[in-house]
């Protein structure tokens, strides 16, 4: 009797943490969502999962989404709910009769009905041919059990053309049942190794062999290369027999693969899952919840599921890593990890680690800490030892701060500091004008308003590194950058707003989605003020205005304006779940003192955005911080300010949470208290004292060049700032000491000249903003037959005679943009004038859709109605050339009397299969038409 007590207690407690049990792996793979439903372990290097997109559209990034019912193979790398393609890397296939190796024929049509996905495993039948495949995975393992259900011949394709591009494959059969693969390949990472080794449990043959090697290939061969390369293995099976096939992985040599692989040293397919299953319990039960709603529980142990499947270890079992230095490196007391998409996830996901995962987040740290010294500068959005460069900021400087912030040990601060004011200090994406006048225009670099907002909290991150190093002088200097977004904070309209030659953007509608930021508008910008959010209610007049403010952003039409934003989804008002700059948005009522209204916006967005369906989740899974904001907003906590160790709180969305510490200890969450281990969430960030700055002025004009003279204006938010300006010729070097004017009231220029300004308030000077006025170099007008893109306007119709030329940032906006449409334009010269050169400027970015036209043609006309045709210039760039290129089509012409000049630029047409945006209409970008 006793012994069946202690049976009892034992099975109650293993039930008590069967957390895997709530975990839905579909969720998300539907909708935008992006993840995948394939078997893999907390972290793992392995993500085995099935591939129904292999076109690289956006709804496929994962390589599976759910409204599919076709199966090309199951690849060893995916990516969880980003916005961008990439991995798909060693594909395997099982197939049945005569092997084909076109994907077409190979693939296989299934039923969600036939489709089970759980931790650590997964299973489909494949309707073709009437194959059961199950999947599970150790971290750098995966294991495929094949159940031919007709007896026949059993293929398995090995194909390394699968999904992305293969810059060159090699496969190395070693016996019947081992072969080993090398697979180096481009797509989002431009350069990614990866080894594997596949062992099969009974003998097979090579039956039939693709490849582009310069001999041909044959089955006999033992060793295989080229930039094309799929294989069949075979074998006869009988009814109802199974295949069993492991492929580990490596990211440094064959050798790592072969050592990988002991992680299974056996053929129990049962026992690898039974593995992973408890692998995934231990994760789980680091935070505990309940509750008699099994969709709750399933949304939230899913939610918590995603957040620990990357970062992924990238590290052999002897520690041997892939640098960004493309060298083979060993960890020494840390492991090394990939896969770090730190614009989205150190807002949420990154503080949830903190919480749970101290050893681990140093490991991030150390691994930013050797890309840093191997690959020059610290990660942005780093996939595969590549740095993609995707997206803004210097976000890994955030999760550097939080760490020391939380006392966090295990890696080098100093080092840490070294690192981050290294990336603050260099002068690509915006910093070199961001450093020099105190924000970003659109003149210096697109995505200017997410870039200086971005930037300035990064900076003071940095500057909370320098204060814990007792680092004076880079406090000062760190802490006074991160007052920077006062530069381009709008006080009469109270947004963040665009700026252009010194003067705001204009028209402005904060609503609308463009260039000027990064995936989202103003008003998703607006309240990016993480570092000084006293200061941020300041500025918009105090708590009662500040409060108006938010009220109006998430009461406002559920409408944006400007380029369709696929990423910006979930709105309430303004305010879009769907995407990462809103995530903090809802806590902001806290600091003003209505904790009621947070606790109303956030238990909304937790029952509406957040469902246990496929389409469950409203925007992209970006590796796990779309679900980090479920999981720490339904204990009641948010972190608002990575980088201080200060949470907020709301009430809980489950009546009890249980919060286990890697100390041990135990927080216990209820809707009254917290109880337990308080250390870790109660702790109270000092109150920070900025300095003050002085916002530099704003010039004003009605445009950037002028025919005969132009009246100029500059503003100051202040009306007791003192204000200073200058004339400089920009033609002519700068000699002597600047002398400024006082300036008292408007004034006219009527020459090419550039105006520099500067405010100064209680003694203290902003820094210098410039404006540049070109005079054009003509008296031309010109009609545009052609419409547009409202996006790409460049300034309106004489932007394109006004002398101002567009550089190969078009994102800057100098250039205008047509789509699905020829450009034709008619230039009138306003009397008939003898014509010799005709040139027009034309710029081509592959990856953004903008080809260059097919063709130019020119003509000419006295009476702008019998037009001549003097030159075609036909286009000679290649539309597969991916470098960004302007093109000059320009030809010296028969001495011709004409008053009308007729321009036409064909258009490339539907962007063709190649492209990654096969079907849609190519733009054509122009600027400058010049007449001579």
């Amino acid at each position: 009797m006793k012994y069946f007590s202690f049976l009892l207690l034992i099975s109650t407690l293993s039930f008590a943490q069967n957390y895997q049990q709530y975990v839905n792996p579909m969720i998300g793979t539907g909708g935008h969502g992006h993840t995948f439903p394939g078997a893999t372990v907390p972290f793992g290097m392995v993500q085995l999962s099935p591939d129904t997109r292999i076109d690289g559209s956006w709804d496929g990034c994962s390589g599976y989404h759910y409204s599919d019912n076709v199966i090309y193979g199951f690849s060893h790398t995916h990516l969880n709910g980003t916005g961008v393609s990439d991995f798909g890397d060693i594909m395997l296939m099982p197939t049945m009769g005569e092997p084909s190796l076109d994907n077409k024929i190979y693939s296989s049509k299934f039923s969600h009905f036939n489709e089970k996905a759980a931790t650590g495993f997964y299973a489909v039948k494949l309707d073709d041919d009437d194959i059961d495949v199950a999947l599970t995975a150790s971290t750098r393992v995966g294991f495929h059990e094949y159940t031919f259900n007709k007896s026949g011949q059993a293929n398995i394709i090995l194909d390394l053309n699968h999904r992305d591009h293969l810059i060159m494959g090699e496969v190395r059969i070693i016996d019947n049942k081992t072969i080993e693969v090398l697979r180096r390949s481009e797509a989002w990472a431009r350069d990614q190794y990866v080894f594997s080794r596949i062992e099969f449990n009974q003998p097979m043959v090579i039956t039939k062999v693709n490849n582009n090697a310069f001999a041909p290939a044959k089955v006999t061969d033992r060793f295989f290369a080229g930039s094309l390369l799929a294989i069949s293995f075979s074998k006869q099976v009988k009814k109802g027999e199974k295949l069993l096939v492991k492929v580990s992985l490596s990211p440094t040599s064959y050798e790592g693969a072969k050592l990988n692989m002991s992680e299974i040293n056996h053929w129990d397919f049962k026992k690898v899952r039974t593995e992973a299953e408890k692998l995934w319990n231990k994760e789980l039960s680091k935070i505990e919840v309940s509750s008699s709603d099994k969709n709750k529980m399933a949304i939230f142990y899913t939610a918590l599921y995603h957040t620990m499947m990357q970062p992924n270890i990238a590290q052999d079992l002897d520690g041997k890593y892939r640098g960004r230095d493309n060298q083979i490196h060993t960890a020494k007391g840390f492991d090394y990890y990939s896969v770090f998409s730190l614009w989205d996830t150190f807002r949420a996901a990154h503080p949830l680690y903190t919480l749970i995962y101290k050893k681990r987040t140093a490991d991030f740290i150390n691994t930013f800490l050797k890309q840093y010294e191997q690959g020059g500068r610290l990660p942005v959005w780093e996939l595969a030892s590549n740095e993609t460069d995707c997206m803004i900021g210097y976000h890994s400087v955030s999760v550097m701060a939080d760490a020391m912030a939380k006392g966090i040990k295990g890696f080098d601060y100093e080092k840490a500091f070294e690192a981050a004011k290294h990336s603050a200090m260099l002068d690509h994406l915006g910093l070199d004008a961001y450093k020099k006048n105190g924000f970003i225009s659109i003149d210096d670099e697109h995505e200017s308003i997410s870039k200086t907002v971005e930037y300035a909290y990064d900076d003071w991150c940095i500057a909370q590194m320098a204060k814990m190093l007792n680092k004076q002088e880079d406090y000062q200097y760190f802490i006074k950058r991160s007052q920077n977004w006062k530069n381009i904070f709008d006080w009469k309209t109270g947004f963040m707003r665009p700026k252009k030659n010194g003067g705001w953007d204009k028209p402005f509608d904060p609503r609308e989605v463009n260039n000027n930021f990064t995936e989202g508008n103003s008003w998703q910008y607006s309240f990016f003020v993480l570092q000084d959010i006293p200061g941020m209610i300041q500025a918009y007049g105090g708590k009662e205005k500040f409060e108006a403010k938010l009220d109006e952003m998430f009461n406002s039409e559920s409408k944006t304006t400007g380029r369709e934003q696929v990423d910006v989804t979930g709105l309430i008002g303004q305010y879009a779940h769907g995407n990462e700059p809103s995530h903090h948005m809802a806590y902001l009522y806290n600091f003003i003192g209505k904790p009621e209204k947070t606790k109303e916006k956030v238990r909304y967005i937790l029952d509406e955005f957040y469902k246990n369906t496929p389409d469950g989740l409203i925007g992209n899974e970006d590796c796990g911080q779309m679900s980090a904001w479920y999981v720490l907003s339904s204990m009641g906590m948010y972190a608002v300010t990575p980088g201080n160790s200060e949470w907020t709180f709301t009430e809980p969305y489950f009546d009890t949470v249980k919060i286990h510490f890697e100390n041990n200890e135990v927080l216990t969450i209820t809707k009254k208290a917290h109880k337990g281990y308080l250390k870790e969430v109660m702790a109270k960030a000092q109150k920070e004292i900025f300095p003050e700055i002085t916002p530099v002025p704003v010039i004003e004009a009605d445009s950037k060049s002028f025919k005969d003279k132009m009246k100029i204006e500059i503003v100051s938010q202040n009306p007791n700032d003192v204000l200073y300006w200058m004339i400089e010729d920009p033609s002519k070097p700068r000699s002597g000491k600047p002398i400024w004017n006082k300036y008292t009231k408007p004034f006219e220029v009527a020459e090419t000249t550039a105006i520099r300004a500067y405010a100064e308030r209680n003694g203290k000077n902003s820094s210098i903003v410039t404006a540049n006025f070109i005079k054009k170099p003509n008296d031309y007008t010109i009609t545009i037959q052609s419409q547009y893109n409202p996006q790409y306007h460049a300034g309106g119709d004489s932007g394109l005679i006004d002398g101002i030329f567009g550089n190969e940032n078009w994102r800057k906006g100098d250039w205008q943009g047509y789509q699905g449409q020829d450009f034709e334009a008619i230039i009138d010269l306003n009397n008939s004038k003898k014509v010799t050169s005709l040139s027009a400027r034309f710029l081509q970015d592959s990856r953004a859709w903008i080809l260059m036209p097919t063709k130019v043609e020119f003509y000419t006309s006295e009476d702008n109605h019998n037009f001549k045709l003097v030159k075609t210039i036909e286009n000679k760039l290649d539309a597969k050339n991916t470098e960004v290129q302007i093109a000059a089509f320009e030809s010296s012409i028969p001495e011709t009397k004409a008053r009308y000049v007729k321009i036409k630029a064909y258009k490339y047409g539907k962007l063709p299969e190649w492209h990654q945006g096969f079907g849609g209409d190519a733009f054509i970008f122009i600027d400058e038409i010049t007449i001579k």
